[in-house]
């Protein structure tokens, strides 16, 4: 499928687009081929649709202008305003990348920057203008359920036989239903990462964000100082201890939200925020919606 690049403000890395043709899925399936030693350097670029990238041969991709090692079943999250590159050749990995626009899941999901936000399996790809992709693994024994999966979607698309598009859009359901389930299991991931102290400060959040949690509080669970952890937390995943508390308790606010009809104020006192109007404050700056508005936009 070709893309289309957008107008962009000079001295920023150019945005692309997908550009299927009239009637055509806005979903693509390429391969990464292990060994290319020649071709086009890629510059630094953004995409306004989402990528899954997963690989099936590790090795070492440069990409910035550092080299970055990359393992068999790592799973790339790429997501819209994600800022990638420069790529270099020779590329020492193989895989597979899927790009795909919100529509593709249906007329019900507009192809707007608040589908991200309220649709369930597009919400793993909402990091927009971070730089470098979300590192998913997949354990060992689901890798060649991975591998036919995003096969089956390419033979789909490639042959286009009777009734394609519905099977097309099933494969990606469920290689979007994997991401999400990854996306989930951060503590697991930390520890399969030999992260153990990363691992204890997400099972010190899982279990405690519905009550009142600070960094000091996960420091004196995991028995470190303030500083230190803060410190090390940030170096590792980008983020700090209280963001990631943020995060948990949205998730849960996020599905609560869709799944039952608690009054809001419940639902923040649920997650952690005795105060509604704290609570509202707080999810209408992380989601960029009320939680009312969250509510009706997914039902």
């Amino acid at each position: 499928m070709r893309t289309a690049r957008l107008p962009g403000a000079p001295g920023h890395p150019p945005t692309y687009a997908l550009a299927p043709a009239p009637g055509e899925l806005p979903v693509a399936v390429w391969g990464i081929t292990h060994g290319v030693e020649r071709g086009p350097r890629l510059d630094q670029h953004a995409h306004d649709f989402a990528i899954v990238t997963y690989i099936e041969t590790g090795g070492r991709l440069h990409n910035g202008g550092r080299e970055v090692e990359v393992r068999s079943g790592d799973v790339l999250v790429i997501a819209p305003g994600d800022v990638m590159g420069p790529f270099e050749l020779p590329i020492s990995l193989s895989g597979w990348g899927v790009s795909f626009t919100p529509d593709a899941l249906g007329p019900d999901v507009p192809g707007s920057y608040l589908a991200w936000r309220t649709h369930p399996l597009l919400f793993p790809f909402v990091r927009g203008g971070a730089t470098g992709a979300r590192r998913l693994s997949v354990p060992v024994a689901d890798r060649p359920e991975w591998a036919a999966r995003v096969r089956a979607l390419s033979r789909e698309l490639d042959e286009r036989p009777d009734g394609y598009r519905e099977a097309a859009l099933a494969h990606l359901v469920l290689l979007l239903v994997g991401v999400s389930r990854l996306a989930a299991d951060v503590v697991g991931a930390l520890r399969g990462n030999a992260e153990p102290l990363l691992a204890e400060v997400f099972a010190v959040i899982e279990e405690r964000y519905p009550q009142p949690l600070s960094l000091r509080d996960v420091a004196r669970a995991v028995n470190i100082t303030p500083g230190h952890l803060t410190s090390t937390v940030r170096r590792r995943t980008g983020r700090t201890v209280q963001e990631w508390i943020t995060e948990r308790r949205m998730v849960q606010a996020r599905r609560l939200l869709a799944a039952t009809t608690l009054p809001v104020g419940e639902v923040g006192r649920l997650v952690g925020y005795p105060h509604p109007g704290y609570f509202a404050r707080v999810f209408g700056r992380v989601n960029g919606v009320s939680p009312a508005r969250w509510r009706d936009a997914g039902r």
